[in-house]
Parts: structure tokens; C-alpha cells; sequence
């Protein structure tokens, strides 16, 4: 049988009211991080191609390759967008549920196995733009910002799954 467990909010509010803080700016860097140029690919000194993981995913689109599409916007937006709904609701003091609490905690101890997935997506962006054998990269802001969301949504989950006390299964 598992102990009982307290509200994150209630028992550690300044913290939880920071991490919640933190989740705004999370929500801010990757959404300026998804939108914004996150590389430069120039090729031959002549073509020069910026992309934003938005527009690599209208080229795709636009080139039929749907299924990519999808595991895109799967790991880079939808997945990042529940994790954080997800931490949001740990840290909730609305959260009046131990079971509650289990299932979310559960959520995401499955789910962290495919953090570090969305970093991946980038490089699968990059790669589906075609480089070709001659080309020079430049890396722009977005990826440090959706790197930075990444990072930070690490950060807040370790941080929720300590204040928890509970380690799950």
C-alpha cells in the first residue's frame, strides 16, 4: 500500500508558485523557439534557406512527407505542450487527489523516457531540408530557445518528482 500523499502546492507553495513561473517561461521559449529561425543553410555561396522548425514543417507538408510531419509535431509541440499541462497540474493546489497526484506522477515517469526525443526532432528537421554536400550552417536563436524550453521542462520535472517524495514505478 502506498503512504499518503500532500499536495505539492500545499506543502512547498513558494516553490511551486516558482516552478509555476517557470512553466510561463517554458511556454514562452518554446513557443518563440517552434516560430522562430533556428538555422541558416547555404549552399554553394548562391542558396540560402532559414528555417524554423514551423516552416520546416510546412516544407514537409508541401512535400508529402506526412509521416515525418507527424512524429514532428507529435515530439516537438504536442508532446512539450501536455508535459508542461501535466507539471502544471502537479504543482496545481487545486490538486486535492492522492490518486491524482499517482497518475500524474506516473504520466510522466512514462513519459520521460521520450524527453530528450524532441531534441532529436530538430535534427531530423535539419536533416529533412536536404543538405546537400557543399553547405554552410548558421544557428540562430530558436534553437537556443527551444533548447532552453527543453532544459527548463527537465529541470521543473526533477524538481516536482523530488517535492513529491515518491519515486514511480
Amino acid at each position: 500500500m502506498h503512504e499518503p500523499l500532500d499536495n505539492i502546492a500545499r506543502r512547498f507553495p513558494a516553490e511551486a508558485r516558482f516552478l509555476r513561473l517557470i512553466l510561463v517561461v517554458i511556454l514562452l521559449c518554446l513557443g518563440a523557439g517552434l516560430s522562430a529561425p533556428i538555422i541558416t543553410l547555404e549552399k554553394f555561396y548562391f542558396f540560402n534557406n532559414t528555417v524554423s522548425i514551423f516552416s520546416g514543417l510546412l516544407e514537409l507538408i508541401s512535400e508529402g512527407q506526412i509521416l515525418l510531419f507527424v512524429i514532428i509535431v507529435l515530439f516537438s509541440i504536442i508532446f512539450p505542450v501536455l508535459k508542461i499541462f501535466v507539471l502544471n497540474k502537479l504543482l496545481s493546489p487545486s490538486l486535492n487527489s492522492n490518486q491524482s497526484l499517482r497518475q500524474y506522477l506516473s504520466w510522466m515517469h512514462h513519459y520521460g523516457k521520450w524527453s530528450m526525443l524532441d531534441v532529436f526532432v530538430v535534427a531530423i528537421l535539419i536533416a529533412a531540408v536536404k543538405l546537400g554536400t557543399v553547405a554552410n550552417m548558421q544557428l540562430h536563436y530558436g534553437l537556443y530557445l527551444f533548447a532552453g524550453a527543453v532544459l527548463l521542462t527537465m529541470f521543473v520535472t526533477a524538481r516536482v518528482v523530488k517535492l513529491s517524495g515518491i519515486i514511480t514505478q
